[in-house]
């Protein structure tokens, strides 16, 4: 069994040790520390990578300053800049470094000879971008038609496992706001009327949930 962690992701794990140690040496390695930007929302990045430590967040900005949280990448995962697929496309959000992070980082042309010489790393690639793109539509999806109330029920009980009752607030107000699409104080008036509702009890730095099943009907 082979120990290099490009295997663990689905679009390499057929490859031997040698394949894989190839693909490795063609990479860049990268350092990026927390906070720091990897690829600005307009950039053209022909790029693809694979995290081998940390986690990169993709982020959607409006000309207002709002954004949108689209998705967090973690380790093992690997994402692309647009212009890897479509030549000089420009990048349609930002990627940012949630943690310190450890990229393999190939470029278009470092990386395609592979593709085009093996079938089956090109069918796996070609089957991940479906399911990004399958992601992506269900986001727009929840924007469209969901709820405020909704999302924020939903990123409660995904973010929080039902296993405990009292759990340390890890996402600030804008962080939360970000991620539902809307406003840091949108979002307050939100928690504190669940709060009123008997769902949770808010403090500085501790959500208590006291009735998942007031979230969970506003999820639904």
């Amino acid at each position: 069994m082979t120990s290099n962690p490009l295997a663990q992701n689905q679009v390499f794990s057929h490859l031997d040790e040698t394949a894989l140690q190839k693909l490795s040496n063609c990479a860049q390695v990268r350092q990026f520390q927390s906070g720091e930007w990897i690829a600005h929302n307009g950039d053209v990045w022909s790029n693809l990578f694979f995290i081998r430590k940390g986690k990169v967040t993709a982020i959607k900005e409006s000309p207002e300053g709002r954004s949108l949280t689209l998705a967090t990448f973690t380790e093992g995962e690997i994402f692309w800049g647009l212009a890897f697929f479509i030549e000089n496309a420009p990048m349609p959000a930002a990627l940012k470094a949630s943690d310190n992070c450890e990229l393999l980082l190939w470029s278009y042309d470092a990386l395609i000879p592979f593709i085009v010489a093996d079938g089956r790393l090109s069918w796996e690639l070609t089957r991940l971008v479906i399911q990004r793109v399958q992601f992506v539509s269900e986001i727009v999806e929840k924007l469209a038609f969901q709820p405020l109330t909704s999302r924020v029920a939903r990123l409660l009980l995904d973010q929080f496992p039902s296993g405990q009752d009292i759990v340390p607030r890890h996402l600030t107000l804008d962080e939360m706001a970000s991620r539902v699409g809307t406003t840091r104080e949108i979002v307050c008036r939100i928690l504190y009327r669940f709060a009123e509702q008997g769902a949770i009890q808010i403090n500085r730095t501790e959500f208590m949930f006291l009735n998942r099943s007031i979230l969970e009907e506003h999820a639904r």
